[in-house]
């Protein structure tokens, strides 16, 4: 082979064995970094993988909320109205969270079908819904509640 292709090749070589290593580690370091939306639904259906940091959101069940008396640690429970799945988290909820009330939790998903919390979001006033939630609520037939101090929308004329 002429000595100047064969240079040619090798840098060609190079670059592309450059690229793909760029590639991989770039991709690798995305799939570390999903966390995928699963309704409360989807993991009681078995469609969340175990022990892969998802976000898992819904409305807060009405009195499923308890409080640890002596660490941080808190239970409650989440729907989509149709199916609930269990939140662990240890820590301070943020202010707005309260029953009756949407949040989203990211964490991972225990082999008891418990989603082990690590960090806790609630929406921030009473107009927002999470994204993936409302959506997940309009899904399962049931229609966003509207806050008690609102009242429902007319239909415009």
């Amino acid at each position: 082979m002429n000595p100047l292709r064969r240079k040619r090749l090798l840098i060609i070589l190079a670059v592309l064995g450059g690229v793909g290593l760029a590639l991989t580690l770039a991709l690798s370091a995305l799939k570390e970094n999903i966390n995928l939306f699963y309704t409360p639904s989807q993991i009681a259906n078995g469609q969340a993988p175990l022990g892969t940091r998802i976000r898992a959101g819904g409305m807060v069940e009405k009195g499923s909320l308890q409080r640890s008396t002596d660490s941080l640690d808190v239970r409650f429970v989440v729907t989509d109205f149709n199916k609930s799945v269990t939140i662990a988290y240890r820590g301070i909820l943020p202010d707005l969270f309260r029953e009756g009330q949407g949040i989203v939790a990211l964490g991972k998903l225990d082999a008891q079908g418990v989603v082990v919390a690590d960090e806790v979001l609630a929406k921030h006033d009473e107009k927002y819904m999470p994204p993936e939630v409302s959506k997940a609520l309009r899904e399962s037939g049931q229609a966003t509640p509207a806050p008690a101090s609102m009242p429902a929308r007319q239909a415009d004329r």
